[in-house]
């Protein structure tokens, strides 16, 4: 699960918390937790840190897939590829 600290217990979704999903790329299937952001830091979409990128060890970048209206809104970020 990305943001979960390796420390915590249970490092799954936590309740009362907005998460997208990764989707493609080296973060594929990972959580990001998104709590808090607000609207414009959604659109803008992450950088994030991989060990695993195109380049080796780089950031990977994700941006909003096209809003689902039966998901509420954005619920998936898509890999638009890698940084050295």
């Amino acid at each position: 699960m990305y943001g979960a600290k390796p420390s915590e217990r249970g490092p799954g979704p936590k309740p009362g918390h907005v998460y997208v999903e990764l989707v493609g790329g080296p973060l594929d299937g990972m959580l990001l937790d998104v709590t808090g952001w607000d609207s414009q830091e959604v659109v803008d979409g992450a950088m994030l840190m991989s060990e695993h990128g195109a380049f080796g060890p780089g950031r990977s970048d994700y941006e909003p897939a096209e809003a689902d209206p039966g998901a509420g809104g954005v619920g998936r970020f898509v890999w638009r590829g890698d940084v050295p």
